[in-house]
């Protein structure tokens, strides 16, 4: 079952997405398809803007556009070789950290939905 999305924020707070994306990136370091792509001195700030993304598009403060602006997704990642392997190696760590975030099920079932739509939507190589 799927909750509206803007509702997340409200039921897991700063928290539930600060420990999904602390064990998303806790993964990426070692990973042969995905580390390579991340600066390994920028962990920290990558951490923090996609902590920030996902609270603003999930009903919480809008940092990552005052910071950023307009989140340009695909734009962003273009200068990135992103090909169905690291699409699906993106979803298998994201899946991994939404087990160990412990979020309730449907708000667990929400986010993982979107996750596999916009990693789909960002492969930019075939």
């Amino acid at each position: 079952m799927q909750i509206g999305e803007l509702q997340i924020y409200s039921r897991i707070g700063e928290d539930g997405f600060a420990r999904l994306v602390r064990a998303f990136y806790a993964q990426v370091p070692d990973d042969d398809i995905l580390g390579p792509m991340y600066p390994p001195d920028d962990m920290a700030g990558a951490e923090a803007r996609l902590r920030d993304f996902l609270i603003g598009r999930f009903g919480g403060p809008d940092r990552y556009i005052q910071q950023r602006g307009h989140p340009r997704l695909r734009q962003r990642h273009a200068p990135f070789a992103i090909d169905q392997a690291a699409r699906d190696r993106w979803m298998q760590l994201m899946s991994s950290a939404l087990d160990q975030a412990a979020l309730p099920a449907d708000i667990t079932d929400t986010l993982r939905s979107f996750f596999d739509q916009t990693a789909t939507f960002m492969v930019n190589r075939s």
